[in-house]
């Protein structure tokens, strides 16, 4: 079919969306993406290329959106880009910040023609979890659908679909296809919801519509792809892979009763506990190369916490970017010693050995004058973790590697960390994964990997690590259930109070002992500070800690009704 601007009814059209992995702030490197991905569709026929949400900028801006040089550097960008579809090539539906008057808006631009031949502003700004826009943007007026060469598409922007009103709007002012850009970040099982919610808005308009997602990682959030489309009918026509970029062709015909998607394509999706791991990969990975790192340097203690973090390390940068350092004390068994090294043996990853004995008796040694008259306690202990984490960020120094820091969410809502030691680092893939999930997610690696992991295939978490009781190893014969309960009871307890927010009444009325409960939630409330002044990590679950809670550090509330 022809791909030039016709003011005749279309009955056929190819539109390509474009799944791809954006970066924050580079608008040069974000229109190299936007140029390829259109010289990739137009070799493919298409009349138009679908963008995610604010591609232009990479998504969430934050406050950069603010900076007037920014703002302008992202409209010169859309004004060059525009004037490149003269040619006759395909289309561009480009999401971008747009200011207009005094006003900023977070824009779906349709660039046709060698112009901007129509700008759509999103309308409900989120301000919940880890969203707030309405500090940044304002609110666009409920949308009328855009022509493109015959045809009136309908542009509700992310959470626009969320709520009825605006496609309800779209629909009766007549458009025919929604189009719908997003920045949609992962958390388990959104990709149920999202489906949900656009048939319950298909069911509504009678409408199709493409629903055209980002993927990769940004800060603690990692955006999971996960496109599609639907047909008015509800059928699933196109589906692309989570935690992959792609740019798809999808055919659509007018028919009698409206537009309809032809089939094309369904991949399966990654869910549950391996959509978790792909997360913290991608999210990993991406940490680490926008940022320009060289590679990771992490300690391996022997435990499990450390073995996973490995292992997502590899599988996102490959072996030769991972250096694995194990620094023993006198308390560390000939077991860990014999794990540590049969995880980086498994992994291919660089190995050695840091012992931290001199060390750590020279700063006792120091301290010995001031300590005197008083027993060994956790002081002790924690002067082992920080001497650990100080060698560890000498080591990134020198060579330019980036700390990666193990600690689980069991044990950063229980304050089970030491300030500036184990916390030490600069990205966490376990920060928002329960020590119940370490466990599953490590069985998981053993027998299986994501698409794109450059890790080794099989087994790379020794059986010793996946059975031997969880164990800090600063004192002798100690395990974490010292200071702890079972890691089962724990989180169940944990999840209630951080993903939930029960009551705990509710909670002791599921089973668990008051005593318990009231303890677990006191050190869930102190080590807030702890909390706040740790690295940040993939988000995986509904309630990170992070962006989606923010709690004060000076707080007398308890009991936490």
């Amino acid at each position: 079919m022809s791909s030039t601007s016709s003011s005749a009814p279309a009955d056929q059209l190819l539109i390509a969306l474009a799944q791809l992995n954006p970066v924050v702030g580079d608008i040069a490197g974000n229109m190299r993406l936007v140029r390829e991905a259109r010289a990739l569709a137009g070799g493919q026929g298409a009349d138009l290329v679908v963008f995610t949400e604010l591609f232009l900028s990479g998504y969430p801006p934050e406050d950069l959106v603010l900076k007037p040089a920014f703002q302008a550097a992202c409209r010169r960008a859309v004004e060059e880009l525009a004037a490149e579809t003269a040619d006759g090539g395909p289309a561009l539906l480009l999401g971008a910040p747009w200011v207009e008057g005094a006003a900023l808006y977070n824009a779906a631009l349709l660039l046709d023609g060698g112009a901007v031949a129509g700008v759509r502003f999103k309308v409900d700004l989120p301000t919940y979890g880890v969203f707030d826009e309405k500090r940044l943007f304002t609110p666009g007026p409920m949308p009328g659908p855009m022509a493109f060469r015959g045809v009136r598409l309908g542009v509700p922007v992310c959470e626009d679909v969320w709520s009825p009103d605006v496609i309800e709007c779209l629909m009766e002012t007549g458009a025919e296809i929604l189009l719908i850009p997003n920045g949609s970040p992962y958390r388990r099982d959104v990709q149920d919801e999202r489906l949900n919610v656009a048939v319950a808005r298909v069911v509504e308009s009678g409408l199709p519509l493409a629903y055209v997602n980002a993927v990769g990682g940004q800060d603690e959030l990692v955006f999971d792809g996960g496109s599609f489309v639907l047909n008015a009918d509800r059928s699933l026509a196109v589906q692309l892979p989570n935690f992959q970029e792609r740019v798809r062709i999808t055919s659509w015909e007018r028919w009698a009763d409206g537009w309809r998607c032809e089939e094309g394509a369904r991949a399966p999706l990654l869910a549950g506990d391996e959509a978790d791991y792909a997360a913290c990969v991608l999210g990993l990975r991406d940490y680490v190369e926008k940022n320009g790192f060289p590679g990771v340097v992490l300690g391996l203690s022997g435990g499990i916490d450390s073995a996973l973090a490995a292992a997502m390390a590899v599988d996102a940068l490959g072996p030769d970017r991972v250096h694995g350092v194990m620094l023993p004390s006198r308390y560390t068994s000939k077991d860990s010693l014999a794990d540590a090294a049969g995880v980086a043996q498994a992994l291919g990853l660089r190995y050695d050995i840091l012992p931290i004995g001199q060390g750590v008796e020279a700063l006792e040694q120091g301290l010995a004058p001031l300590f005197a008259g008083r027993a060994r306690d956790v002081t002790e202990e924690n002067l082992q973790s920080r001497l650990r984490g100080t060698l560890l960020m000498a080591l990134s120094n020198k060579f330019g590697a980036m700390v990666v820091t193990t600690g689980n969410k069991s044990e950063m809502a229980t304050g089970y960390a030491t300030l500036y030691g184990d916390m030490n680092g600069g990205f966490n893939p376990l920060k928002d994964l329960y020590k119940t999930q370490v466990f599953r997610l490590s069985a998981l690696r053993n027998r299986w990997k994501p698409a794109g992991a450059l890790g080794p295939d099989g087994a790379v978490i020794p059986d010793n690590i996946l059975a031997k009781p969880p164990t800090a190893e600063l004192r002798e014969n100690q395990t974490d259930q010292d200071s702890l309960p079972p890691y089962e009871v724990l989180d169940a307890i944990l999840e209630r109070l951080v993903e939930r927010e029960t009551p705990l009444d509710a909670i002791v009325a599921d089973g668990f002992e008051p005593a318990l409960v009231a303890r677990v939630e006191r050190l869930l409330t102190l080590a807030e500070h702890k909390r706040r002044q740790a690295a940040p990590g993939v988000k995986v679950t509904a309630r990170n800690f992070g962006r989606d809670r923010r709690y004060p550090l000076t707080n007398r509330f308890r009991k936490g009704a």
